[in-house]
């Protein structure tokens, strides 16, 4: 539920209201019963659950299948890659005999 700011007419008195979307706005204070205004927020009542938010949480299903597809030819391309390059050999020392 979203939670509403409200000021009152008479008194001043700054309140908050969790009231569904639906609901009717307040019209009485709760102090001196006189007038009220509900304020316009500015805050998003967002609640980020879970490990964290990515961009792609809200991607569209064709969009996910394509990325999957495309997922294990990027992970052959990167080891052929790896495979193609010459490692670098260098000589190791030689080590004395312990005769």
């Amino acid at each position: 539920m979203p939670t509403y700011e409200y000021e009152c007419n008479t008194c001043q008195y700054a309140f908050e209201a969790f009231q569904g979307i639906s609901e009717a706005p307040l019209s009485e204070c709760p102090r001196c019963k006189g007038p009220v205004k509900r304020k316009i927020s500015g805050g998003a009542g967002l609640l980020f659950k879970g490990k964290g938010f990515y961009i792609t949480d809200y991607r569209s299903e064709n969009y996910k299948k394509k990325a999957a597809e495309e997922k294990p030819k990027s992970e052959n391309s990167k080891e052929k890659k790896e495979t193609s390059k010459p490692k670098s050999e260098t000589p190791k020392p030689a080590k004395p005999s312990a005769d």
